[in-house]
């Protein structure tokens, strides 16, 4: 049980809640046999999208793959590991960032008219704010399925190059944010990848230890 501080409990969830957001959620390499439906996976998104990025830069691009044909495309750059969950999983998100998501500063983020300015002037400074906060919202993603009831298996055992040639080509025009394309096409970049679905509780192996606050954590 956690304790809520005197001055935080007009936000603070129910045990219930941090329990499956956190102390009993688990990485699921087995899944039933039970669709993901695609209202889903736009609340999801649209969830998950709130959570803060630096100057609002919101970088992360999603792929789901939700057929045997899409699935197949990505099989050529898994770890021998991942293929079979990979394939049995409803669902697998492709979680990526745009290196070049400045060029929608101007619409993200209109109290700073030079932000847009300052990162196209740098590939360093975009490229690591770009990855920085796609795993952010990577993170936000994964919290975002588990409180509306999906399970999750975030893996980085695959061929980035290869998933990037694949589903992110360089050759690929700019398709535009409103019909299934993304902008700035090729300068996208896959992170890491996440199956979704409902996980079979049968099949998990006892959890790892985490390290206590005193191994982790300081205070200064």
């Amino acid at each position: 049980m956690i304790s809520a501080a005197p001055d935080s409990t007009t936000h603070r969830l129910s045990d219930d809640a941090y329990k499956v957001l956190f102390s009993e959620a688990r990485t699921y390499s087995d899944w039933l046999d039970r669709s993901v439906g695609d209202d889903l996976l736009h609340q999801l998104y649209d969830l998950m999208k709130w959570g803060p990025t630096s100057a609002n830069c919101c970088p992360v691009r999603i792929l789901f793959l939700r057929s045997r044909q899409a699935k197949e495309r990505l099989r050529p750059a898994l770890a021998p590991g991942n293929v079979d969950k990979t394939m049995k999983a409803p669902v697998t998100a492709i979680i990526a960032h745009d290196s070049k998501f400045y060029e929608l500063l101007p619409r993200l983020f209109p109290a700073d008219a030079t932000a847009k300015e300052m990162f196209a002037k740098s590939t360093k400074l975009a490229d690591s704010t770009a990855m920085r906060n796609g795993s952010l919202q990577g993170a936000y993603f994964m919290l975002a399925a588990r409180s509306l009831g999906l399970d999750c298996g975030p893996m980085s055992g695959f061929d980035n190059a290869k998933v990037d040639q694949e589903f992110f080509p360089t050759a690929a025009p700019s398709t535009g944010a409103n019909d299934g394309g993304f902008i700035a096409a090729g300068a996208i970049k896959s992170n890491f990848l996440c199956n979704l679905g409902y996980g079979d509780t049968t099949k998990l192996h006892s959890r790892g230890p985490r390290l206590d606050f005193g191994e982790a954590c300081q205070l200064l």
